[in-house]
């Protein structure tokens, strides 16, 4: 600590202080507001770094600490925006070891600012274990929302939006991925899923098998200067790429959800039965009704009256 010419301590250089609690905007420099200690969950441009959010340039600003998946891609945008805030790495291969820590610094009131890569953290990243230690602990966690990859592809694909499922990566070994699309295959819902440019032919190629003519969209590099949104039918997008190069960038694949076909009784009534040996009635119905599409007072009624059987059968099922 630097001391005075009069003996007493003297506060820290202005311009390492106003550094750290400034960023830039539009040339401009800006100083971030007292942030309250606690967990911050910050969402991040997922291409353009000028999709960033006021509120999330000041709280990166001034936090105490930024936790990232990379710091060298976190370092671009903070730099981007002249934010002096400390970096530290917090990912797949650490977090075990690296949670405690930032857990320890939010214990001591500090203020501890969360992000990805890319977009909104614990959507398809590590930060998920850390929130819920973080909500555990009784410590703060606010959101700042903003950039997602997700959304934005389902608002760029044309594609119906009222109801979807995210799924993020599939399997990366054909046997599992083409089980797991067996199992997406009946949820009535748009479904969107994060590939990699060397997988993202054989992928589409299993969903074409797995899931029919579906209409999809493979939407690429959003927000950048190449963002490409390709359309069509599954069986096309999976040739079309079968014999390109395999992409660059992030990949975003949408899925239109499957034609309304009504289920007919016998169908319903054995994935009531299996649903029903393993869960709850409420459960099993909540179950049905999303996997069908049938209205949730139809499969209620016949669930009541299945339960009803196997109660008269001597047969109490799992006891719930």
């Amino acid at each position: 600590m630097r001391i005075s010419n009069h003996g007493a301590p003297a506060q820290p250089e202005r311009s390492e202080q106003g550094k750290a609690r400034r960023y830039l905007f539009h040339g401009q420099s800006v100083v971030a507001p007292a942030l309250a200690g606690g967990l911050h969950l910050v969402a991040t441009p997922i291409g353009n770094l000028r999709d960033i959010t006021l509120r999330a340039l000041e709280v990166l600003a001034a936090a105490d600490l930024i936790a990232c998946e990379d710091t060298r891609v976190t370092r671009k945008l903070i730099d981007h925006y002249g934010i002096a805030t400390p970096l530290t790495p917090y990912h797949d291969h650490n977090a075990e070891a690296a949670r405690p820590k930032l857990l320890a610094r939010l214990a001591a009131g500090g203020a501890v600012a969360l992000v990805s890569d890319a977009g909104t953290p614990l959507i398809s990243d590590p930060g998920f274990k850390l929130g819920r230690a973080a909500r555990a602990a009784g410590y703060p966690v606010t959101t700042l929302p903003g950039p997602s990859a997700v959304l934005a592809a389902l608002a760029v694909c044309a594609l119906p939006t009222d109801r979807f499922l995210f799924e993020g990566f599939l399997p990366a070994k054909q046997a599992q991925r083409r089980a797991r699309i067996g199992e997406l295959a009946r949820i009535p819902a748009t479904l969107v899923l994060f590939e990699t440019g060397l997988r993202l032919a054989a992928a589409l190629a299993d969903l074409a098998a797995g899931l029919g003519a579906r209409d999809a969209a493979v939407c690429r590099e959003l927000t950048k200067l190449y963002e490409e949104v390709r359309r069509g039918d599954l069986a096309t997008l999976a040739g079309a790429y079968a014999h390109t190069p395999a992409p660059r960038g992030e990949i975003v694949i949408v899925v239109a959800p499957p034609p309304a076909v009504a289920t007919d009784a016998a169908e319903l009534d054995a994935l009531l039965r299996e649903a029903l040996a393993r869960l709850s009635v409420k459960e099993a119905v909540g179950e049905v009704a999303a996997v069908t599409g049938e209205p949730r007072r139809e499969v209620y009624q016949r669930a009541l009256a299945l339960a009803k059987d196997r109660e008269a059968d001597g047969d109490d099922g799992t006891g719930r």
